[in-house]
């Protein structure tokens, strides 16, 4: 899975949506991230349908909405996703919260039914605290490729980044500009001078650093390069020390369905 992506939560004008994937994939982005509830998967299939690259060389991820997760519900609403999303497959389906219609023990092996029929390549889960991921494996036979949470220099994750590389689970992280609190972080900001750096660029190099993908949103052609640019930043060791020690919990995505976090 490429370590950066284009999110595009919030990305709902769809004419801005279609330019935004275009312009990403056409600037070296091959990972676009969308999901059901955002309401733009058409927009999304319309970006990568415009761009100059092969539909193959896209990792192309979309997520099932809390009323969905029935079987019968995940199997006809995947489907109209890769109608909206003008593919026959997708490269990840995640389930989107451990929440509303979710049963572990019915709703992902309808993820792996879709799987053996490859409509979709990989099944991932978001939002899922370590004991969802217990119970998830159980279901599966297997740990899920992926859990997407939120994730930032103020929210660390650090149980989940353990219980990741313990189960070879690839982390992504939603959100990781704290909704562009990082801006107004002198821990973060300070870093960014020392490097003619943005503060992030360093928020993003701190991630890869710490083996999570990133799939910021940017509409903005400078928005998407400054992303991009994430990937030329060397953080050194007193950099990651100094991320690494900022002691805080600044969730900012925390809907009344959301787990109890721990």
């Amino acid at each position: 899975m490429p370590v950066l992506g284009l999110g595009t939560w919030e990305n709902d004008d769809p004419a801005q949506c279609t330019e935004s994937v275009t312009t990403a994939l056409e600037s070296g982005y091959t990972h676009v991230d969308t999901a059901q509830i955002y309401g733009n998967e058409a927009a999304v299939g319309d970006g990568i349908a415009d761009a100059d690259v092969d539909r193959d060389d896209v990792f192309l991820a979309t997520k099932v909405w809390i009323d969905q997760l029935a079987p019968e519900d995940v199997a006809a609403s995947t489907r109209e996703s890769l109608e909206k999303l003008g593919t026959e497959y997708v490269d990840l389906l995640y389930v989107h919260w451990p929440a509303g219609a979710y049963d572990p023990a019915e709703t992902l092996p309808a993820f792996a039914e879709l799987r053996d029929d490859g409509l979709i390549d990989r099944i991932g889960v978001s939002n899922f605290e370590p004991e969802h991921l217990d119970a998830a494996t159980d279901a599966l036979g297997e740990t899920p490729f992926a859990n997407q949470v939120e994730m930032h220099p103020m929210l660390q994750q650090d149980d989940l980044r353990a219980y990741a590389d313990a189960n070879d689970i690839e982390l992504v992280a939603y959100s990781p500009l704290a909704r562009g609190h990082v801006f107004d972080a002198p821990e973060i900001t300070d870093i960014a001078e020392k490097h003619d750096a943005s503060a992030a660029q360093v928020s993003l190099a701190w991630l890869r650093e710490k083996g999570v993908t990133a799939i910021p949103k940017a509409t903005s052609e400078s928005h998407i390069a400054d992303n991009w640019a994430s990937l030329g930043l060397e953080l050194d060791a007193e950099d990651i020390e100094a991320v690494d020690a900022i002691d805080r919990t600044d969730r900012r995505v925390d809907p009344d369905f959301g787990p109890d976090w721990d």
